[in-house]
This record gives structure tokens, C-alpha cells and sequence, in this order.
């Protein structure tokens, strides 16, 4: 009866939410449908157990997407996230219109610009560029997603992304986790993407299929759709109905002060991990009132939280005087941190109930039975997790925190490396999260006026399967070399 209190508690879960039923609701009362099957105390599943677990993720994560969504929307109302995209334009043009979007998209994510912000500006841009180039409309989707959801968010070393932050307080590792092969992940992703949308496009061509007739959706329409806040809150970091509070600056700055506070995350999050952090002496953690921690449980956190204030401080320097209503944009990008944050540690908190089941004894038992060894099985349960949920970030955090300790103490008596734990688990929770029902894909295809039966097909090629092809050649290289 456990076993199937969990599936009908995840099939309750899975089936409400894809139709846009708040997770605030359902992962309690999915949580407590499993426990009732279990015959374990409901109260005490809900307060302690789902609560506490909630709790500690919002106690550790909560000021990344405070931060996150407060620097998306100043760097938005700024003028600074517009001032990239048309420096894209105006580099690349329409004879590259998939390399400008990409590439666009890549260098505000990688920089902590908050996804469904670089949402509202990628597809204008998207729209232009392919309108003037003759692309179809239908491509748009796919290359937003490989530039911003792909290996700027799983891949990179450093990526201020919370998917990447995830697992530094389970493995006591570092943004820069494994550096050399999520090198490598990155390259494979683009490049297979890349070619996977040159390839359509010239397929497109060749056919004679042109932009496409009709008019491109109103954004400011989309983001009033409660649906669409319902699955973005849920996968990713920033809450759509604060994008249209605020107002955004009328002149975008020049390109070069526009980049600079992208830089400053990079570079303070470098500086703060392997230069910084390492030299203080934090032995004060170790005292009972600061969680008798050590610093590899919290360095990783810190690092990006300091990077992110940083970069605040520097874009309110130079642009405070382009935002037209600068306390209006940073309420609306602290709200905007809130809906997100708490959803998330829902899932968490479901997770955390399943986990506690004597039920769940055997299905950990047979994911750390997977064939291949605890590479393999770790890839597998973050990609089955956030697949189910439709979250990076919840289906990464379930995993890790039913499977995390154990994970670690296999790799201790191994003599794997916690940074290649961290690498795949972060690469694995960004494979099979890009179902049809993730938020991302539902909101980016919302926005670009497109279908699932027109788009989906070319989002799975450059955002499941050149990830896919990345987490395999990472598992096998860590497996033969080890995490470098």
C-alpha cells in the first residue's frame, strides 16, 4: 500500500499541475495522499516532516532567488538585457539570426539575468531577426531554449544558476564544480544544437517555408495568463506577473556598460570561490548558533550570493538614473523572488514526505542498483525526478536530499571526486526537465505564439538530446579520468 500511496501521490501531482493547479496546494495534499496510504500520521507528515524540509531548502536557497530576481529585473528595467540583444542584431545580423539569438542568450543567462526576463527580450529579438531573415517563426523557441536553458544553466563552470547551487551544500563543492568537463557539456550542447537549427533552417529553405503569416502574440497578453504563471513559478526563478510592474528605461546604455555587470558575477563568483573563501577563517561556523557547519557547506552559496550583490551594486552605479521608478522595479523584483522560491520548496517538501516512507527503502535500493554504478544511477534519478515534476531544481533537490548523503558516502569509499557528482547531477536534472509540461516550454512557446505540434520537435533536439549526448560523455569521462 506504501508503494502505491507514492504513485497515486506523484500521478496527483504530475496530472494537476500540468493543468495548472498551484504546486502551493497540490505537493501538501499530494504529500498527504501518500502518507494516508502508508497509514503514516498525516498531521505530523505535513508540519514536521513536509514543513521542515521546506523550510531548510528556503533557509538555504532563498537569497539566490532574491538576489537573481531583483538583479533580472533591475538589469531589465535598465535598458542593459535590451542593449545586448541589439548589440547581437547589429554584430551578427540576419545572415546568423540562430547564432545572434543563441549567443544572446547565452551571455545574460551565464551572467544571472533571470530566464523568463531574457524570455521578454529574446523573442522581440528572436521575432525581428527571423521576420527579416525569412526563418520560420517555428525555430525561434528551440534556439531561445539552447541558448538560455541548455549549458548556461547546467554546463558552465561558475553559472550563477540555482540548478548549479543545488548540490554544493550535499558535496561541499563549488559553482566551478568539475570545470574541464562542464567545458566539455557546454561544447556538446552547442555544438549539437547548433547544427540541429542550421540544419532545419536550411531544410526550411529549401522547402520554400517562410516566416510564416499572421501576427506575432502581445507579450504583455501572455503574461497575464495564470496558467502560464502556474508552470514558470514552478520551474524557474522569477514570477511573470512582476515583469509588467516597474517601468523600463526608454534609452538602453551603451554596450559596454550594459556587459559590465555580467562580468562582475563571473569574476567576483571566480574570485569568491577559489581566492577568497578559501583564505578566511570561518572556524566560528563550527559554534552550535551558526548550524555547526563547515565552510564547504556553505562557500558555494556564498560565493553567488556575494557575485549577485556585487553586480547589483555596480548595475545601480551606473544605471540608476535609466530606471524610471527604481524602488517600483526592485519591489517588483523581490516580489518576483517569492511565488518561485516557495513553490519550489513545496516540491521539496513533497519529496522529503516520500522520501520518509518505508516504502521508499525500495526504491532507493533499486536506484542505487542501476546498472553502470553510482554515476549512472544518480544521472538517472535527477532526470526521472525533474522530468515527473517538471523542475531542474525541484527534481535535482528530491533526489538530493533523499539520495545526496548517500551518494557521497559511495563516493567516499570510491574514491569518486564530489565535484563529478555535482557535474552530473546538475546535467542530469537539465536533460528530460524539458517536457512538454515545463513551465519554461510552456511560457517561451506562450510567448512566441507557437504550438507544441509546430515547435517541441526542435526543442527536444537542442534541449534533451545534445543535453542527453553531454551527460553521457561526461559520465564516461569521469568514469575512465575522473572530475577535472
Amino acid at each position: 500500500m506504501g508503494f502505491l500511496g507514492i504513485l497515486l501521490g506523484l500521478g496527483f501531482l504530475v496530472w494537476l499541475a500540468f493543468r495548472g493547479w498551484s504546486v502551493l496546494l497540490l505537493a501538501p495534499a499530494a504529500a498527504l495522499v501518500a502518507a494516508a496510504f502508508a497509514r503514516e500520521p498525516l498531521l505530523a507528515s505535513w508540519t514536521q516532516t513536509f514543513m521542515g524540509s521546506a523550510a531548510s531548502f528556503l533557509a538555504q536557497f532563498f537569497p539566490l532567488f532574491l538576489l537573481g530576481a531583483l538583479f533580472g529585473k533591475l538589469m531589465n528595467d535598465s535598458g542593459a538585457v535590451t542593449a545586448i540583444a541589439d548589440f547581437m542584431t547589429v554584430r551578427l545580423g540576419k545572415d546568423r539570426a540562430v547564432l545572434a539569438v543563441v549567443l544572446a542568450g547565452a551571455l545574460v543567462t551565464y551572467g544571472g539575468v533571470s530566464l523568463f526576463v531574457a524570455f521578454f527580450v529574446l523573442v522581440p529579438m528572436a521575432q525581428a531577426l527571423f521576420r527579416a531573415a525569412d526563418i520560420p517563426r517555428r525555430l525561434a523557441p528551440a534556439a531561445i531554449i539552447l541558448g538560455s536553458s541548455t549549458f548556461t544553466m547546467t554546463a558552465l563552470p561558475g553559472t550563477p544558476a540555482i540548478q548549479n547551487a543545488i548540490p554544493m551544500p550535499f558535496f561541499g563543492t563549488t559553482p566551478f564544480a568539475a570545470p574541464g568537463l562542464g567545458l566539455i557539456a557546454a561544447a556538446i550542447m552547442f555544438g549539437v544544437g547548433l547544427w540541429w537549427l542550421r540544419r532545419a533552417e536550411a531544410s526550411a529553405r529549401r522547402a520554400g517555408e517562410g516566416y510564416g503569416e499572421g501576427t506575432d502574440p502581445a507579450l504583455g497578453v501572455v503574461i497575464h495568463d495564470e496558467t502560464v504563471r502556474e508552470r514558470v513559478t514552478t520551474a524557474r526563478e522569477f514570477d511573470p506577473a512582476e515583469i509588467r510592474h516597474g517601468r523600463s528605461s526608454p534609452a538602453p546604455p551603451p554596450i559596454f556598460l550594459a556587459a559590465l555587470p555580467l562580468v562582475v558575477v563571473v569574476s567576483v563568483n571566480l574570485l569568491m570561490s577559489l581566492v577568497i573563501l578559501p583564505r578566511l577563517d570561518v572556524s566560528f561556523l563550527a559554534e552550535e548558533r551558526w548550524g555547526g557547519v563547515s565552510l564547504s557547506a556553505v562557500a558555494g552559496v556564498w560565493s553567488v550570493v556575494v557575485a549577485l550583490a556585487a553586480a547589483i551594486l555596480v548595475l545601480l552605479g551606473l544605471h540608476h538614473r535609466r530606471i524610471p521608478s527604481l524602488r517600483e522595479s526592485m519591489d517588483a523584483g523581490a516580489n518576483a523572488s517569492v511565488l518561485p522560491a516557495l513553490s519550489i520548496a513545496s516540491l521539496v517538501g513533497f519529496g522529503a514526505v516520500i522520501a520518509a516512507l518505508p516504502a521508499f527503502a525500495a526504491v532507493r535500493d533499486w536506484v542505487l542498483t542501476i546498472e553502470g554504478g553510482p554515476l549512472v544511477s544518480l544521472a538517472v534519478a535527477t532526470n526521472i525526478l525533474a522530468a515527473l515534476t517538471g523542475s531542474a531544481s525541484g527534481g535535482l533537490t528530491i533526489a538530493l536530499d533523499a539520495l545526496g548523503d548517500t551518494y557521497l558516502t559511495i563516493a567516499s569509499e570510491l574514491g569518486i571526486d564530489p565535484a563529478l557528482l555535482h557535474r552530473i547531477a546538475v546535467l542530469g536534472s537539465g536533460t528530460l526537465d524539458i517536457l512538454p509540461h515545463n513551465g519554461a516550454v510552456v511560457s517561451l512557446l506562450a510567448l512566441c505564439g507557437a504550438t507544441h505540434r509546430e515547435s517541441y520537435f526542435d526543442i527536444v533536439m537542442v534541449g534533451i538530446v545534445s543535453s542527453l549526448l553531454a551527460l553521457v560523455a561526461v559520465i564516461a569521462l569521469g568514469a575512465t579520468f575522473g572530475s577535472f
